[in-house]
């Protein structure tokens, strides 16, 4: 049975919403489950350097992909004009095109990076990588008009297969050559796959070049606010490795991102939600305003905080032993950094879902400010930290980031009438036990990493 872009059935905002929930939650923990199979087997049929290679790789696109975001998929999801074809195809070509530009600054990124981070190799890694880059900008607009209808099944099974298809390349490939050229071959074949899924599984008008001047400007008038904030995003989400980069070793910053991609799953969970569920539960909520609306909402965050601060405080209690168990001893130094991490990220946690709420309203520009402002105070935390106590001074200081931009980030709460004073006061009270007591659990572990 094929799904359109339009519901075939009327479902209420609670069902629909615990639908797309249900299927986020699922094919998320699923495709983290196979993501670290697959990393515990790729750990022993490679070496530590092959880790640092491809974080090096995901932070230049990932970088590329954010300073450059047009905000289409957040524009068709909270567009008035959001079914229109004529909008929905000048979307489609101003994504295309900014994908094929993608690719060749990454090529001309090349040398620059590889003499940057003193990795030859990324000479040819991101030319390869970045055909990725054309790829994403080719997805068919099917794909955030079943974002923007909370239909999520067929998009979670698609993403799914794709990503098995490139584990089971990556796999392969590392137990027949031993290389980090396995990890850039499976990127490729998963987005390729990713690609060709979404063109044929997914029913709804099929996208051709067209450029409606109207859309185009409205397109690019939400989106250049947004971009300005993805510019700042990258630097939230990527900049502890771009610092990092500089002053660590490939090999350090390999072991760094094995413990990155374990204590950040569960905040990398709640993002992955919020990018699926808040625009159009909040988009709906404003069109209604009213309480029954406001109230699921609430406990919505309520129950979506309360998992991750619960998933953040297992990592960080059980953090070194899940390495020592699971990983040989290059990697145990991973260990004490995944009880920062998860410690790190738990301030955090109350301010995750506030601004999808000002997207939610079309308010770009507000939401470009608070982020701007989080960004900066967080690199300034960061990089005093680092200066002042290494990799452990630099997670206090995004912590300390956290606490100090609270108030910015409550006023954008509370200027779209989403701020809960009572939900933020709790977990900012509740978050400080586990961290006293995951610190002081391995603090004989995390002590050597000071300078």
């Amino acid at each position: 049975m094929s799904v359109g872009v339009t519901p075939q059935a009327p479902r209420s905002f609670a069902q629909r919403v615990m639908r797309g929930a249900a299927f986020t939650s699922g094919g998320f923990v699923l495709s983290q489950g196979m993501r670290f199979a697959s990393n515990l087997v790729l750990a022993r049929l490679l070496f530590p350097e092959a880790f640092g290679l491809m974080a090096l790789m995901a932070m230049v696109l990932t970088g590329l992909t954010m300073l450059s975001d047009t905000g289409v998929p957040q524009s068709i999801m909270q567009n008035k004009r959001g079914d229109d074809p004529d909008f929905l195809n000048t979307a489609w070509t101003l994504n295309l095109m900014r994908g094929v530009f993608l690719w060749l600054v990454a090529c001309a990124l090349a040398w620059p990076a590889a003499w940057l981070y003193e990795a030859p190799e990324l000479l040819w890694i991101l030319p390869l990588g970045g055909l990725s880059l054309v790829m994403l900008g080719a997805a068919p607009t099917r794909v955030f008009s079943a974002q923007r209808h909370l239909q999520l099944g067929r998009i979670m099974g698609i993403e799914l297969g794709s990503q098995l298809v490139g584990i089971v390349t990556m796999v392969t490939l590392a137990l027949i050559y031993q290389t980090y050229w396995a990890l850039v071959a499976g990127v490729l074949v998963t987005g390729l796959m990713k690609l060709v899924m979404e063109w044929s599984l997914l029913s709804g008008p099929r996208n051709h070049l067209r450029w409606e001047k109207a859309a185009g400007s409205e397109l690019l008038r939400f989106g250049g606010w947004i971009m300005l904030s993805s510019a700042f995003g990258f630097v939230l989400l990527q900049g502890d490795r771009a610092i990092l980069g500089v002053f660590l070793t490939v090999e350090k910053l390999g072991i760094y991102n094995i413990a990155y991609f374990l204590a950040f799953f569960p905040v990398l969970m709640a993002h992955t939600m919020m990018s699926k569920l808040l625009i159009p539960s909040y988009r709906e909520m404003f069109a209604g305003r009213d309480g029954e609306h406001d109230r699921k909402i609430r406990r919505m965050r309520l129950g979506l905080t309360g998992t991750v601060m619960v998933l953040l405080t297992i990592m960080a209690l059980i953090g070194p032993a899940l390495i020592d168990l699971l990983y040989d001893d290059r990697y145990a130094e991973a260990g004490p950094i995944i009880v920062m991490i998860s410690c790190a990220q738990m301030l955090s946690l109350i301010m995750l879902t506030y601004d999808q709420a000002a997207l939610a309203r079309g308010d770009s520009r507000r939401f470009f400010w608070v982020i701007a402002f989080r960004a900066t105070v967080q690199t300034c935390c960061f990089v005093a930290g680092a200066a002042l106590a290494g990799l452990p001074g630099a997670l206090l200081g995004q912590a300390v980031a956290a606490v100090l931009v609270y108030p910015a980030v409550a006023a954008l709460a509370k200027h779209t009438g989403v701020w809960d004073k009572r939900h933020d006061a709790l977990f900012a009270a509740l978050a400080l036990l586990p961290i006293a007591g995951a610190l002081s659990l391995h603090w004989d572990k995390i002590a050597p990493l000071l300078p």
